[in-house]
């Protein structure tokens, strides 16, 4: 009988559970080559350095030593696992019900995160509609008004101010003749980030002036209790500032970058504008390409890497713990298409040979490398040093599968 006992006790789509036995023989072998390891390493008093007895040494360091072995069967477990249930796993296993005890077996159960068999009998015949959207010349325009603010300087002013005015003041909420949370703000005028009413009454004032005004709090307000109530607020407009915006002449086209007139700006921006709209319907035209092959296959997002999706999008945006569940369900079908979208690629990329080469890569980052006018070997270093080549690879890799996907159904241009 093996000494390492391997059980499946379920299976699901993307997880598979496993029950691990490992016999009291294996696990003595384990703890003799643990302690022996110590014994060679410490120093104990009365005994030179390696020479205590392996009874002094086990006992002295019982705990450090216990841990080892468990990471020990763990580890030579977690092989036989892979051996002989052929997984595909998606990350290393997690261990739960551990149980160790003197002169017994140890068991454990291994939860593995695994990649699910995909079958896709469709991959083509879909009729998807491309449609750019046409930038008009008040995006042109837009656009260049954009432009003009950030280059705006900011003017003090001594009237009062109005919309797209930046403001410092201190707003006080007043109980009888008291001010409760006083707090100091800067905001521009208009961008909503005070209540209106606070916003109509900055407005009637000067610079250095003190005013108040009543407010109802929206039904939104961060404390539950006190939504929709009427509170008095006491305002100090303590600057006002407007932007002065430079001319719009050739001059100006000069200062944003290499254009020798105004007009040449134009049709600058307008190809950026058009540039970006194609983009957007490219990932469009991808966003329908997916979910027209995703409920023709009756793909399904398996539990298991829709809950690991989640929790990495939870660290990302660094949810606190009380708003985990609420996160969960707001973000659960995003992470559920994110998964069905990733394991339709994985899978069609892997049947048909399209995964990025390293020659791809090369050719990508020769490509960026051109566009910043740096040397290849510079803009490898800086994406090896931030992480990202990976994701380099990955997006040449989903290009080429949309790339051979597309080629299989009607594009109709709108």
């Amino acid at each position: 009988m093996p000494d390492i006992v391997v059980t499946k006790t379920r299976e699901e789509p993307g997880a598979t559970s496993l029950r691990v036995e490992v016999a009291p023989e294996r696990v003595r072998a384990a703890e003799e080559k643990a302690t022996a390891r110590y014994a060679k390493r410490v120093r104990l008093p009365g005994f030179r350095k390696g020479k205590a007895p392996h009874s002094v040494v086990r006992r002295r360091f019982y705990d450090a030593i216990r841990e080892e072995v468990i990471r020990e069967l763990i580890g030579e477990s977690w092989k036989v696992a892979l051996e002989q249930e052929k997984l595909k796993p998606i990350a290393d296993p997690r261990v739960r019900n551990l149980q160790f005890e003197e002169n017994a077996p140890v068991t454990f159960e291994l939860l593995v995160e695994v990649k699910p068999e995909l079958e896709l009998s469709r991959l083509g015949g879909f009729k998807l509609v491309r449609k750019v959207p046409r930038v008009t010349d008040e995006m042109v325009n837009a656009q260049i008004q954009d432009l003009r603010r950030r280059r705006a300087p900011w003017v003090p002013l001594n009237t009062e101010p109005g919309p797209g005015d930046l403001v410092q003041v201190t707003l006080a909420t007043l109980e009888g003749e008291e001010e409760k949370d006083v707090r100091r703000y800067e905001l521009v005028l208009g961008e909503g980030r005070a209540l209106p009413g606070i916003e109509e009454r900055i407005q009637r004032m000067k610079p250095g002036e003190t005013g108040e005004t009543e407010v109802r709090l929206p039904d939104d307000f961060p404390d539950p209790e006190r939504r929709g109530q009427l509170r008095r607020v006491r305002i100090v407009l303590h600057e006002a500032k407007r932007q002065e915006l430079p001319p719009l002449d050739d001059a100006f086209a000069r200062e944003i970058g290499d254009f020798d007139s105004l007009e040449e700006l134009r049709r600058a921006v307008r190809e950026d504008l058009e540039q970006e709209a194609a983009r957007e319907a490219d990932a469009e035209l991808r966003r329908q390409l997916m979910e027209q092959l995703v409920a023709a296959n009756g793909v399904v997002a398996p539990r298991p890497l829709v809950d690991r999706l989640l929790a990495s999008y939870a660290q990302v945006y660094e949810i606190p713990d009380s708003e985990l569940e609420r996160f969960a369900t707001e973000f659960r079908p995003i992470a559920e298409a994110q998964v069905k979208r990733d394991l339709v690629i994985d899978h069609v990329a892997e049947k048909f040979g399209l995964r990025a080469t390293a020659e791809d890569v090369d050719q990508r980052i020769a490509a960026i490398a051109r566009r910043r006018n740096a040397e290849p070997g510079q803009v490898y270093a800086s994406l090896e040093k931030a992480g990202r080549l990976r994701e380099l690879e990955r997006s040449i890799t989903e290009e080429k599968v949309y790339a051979y996907l597309l080629e299989q159904s009607t594009v109709t241009e709108d």
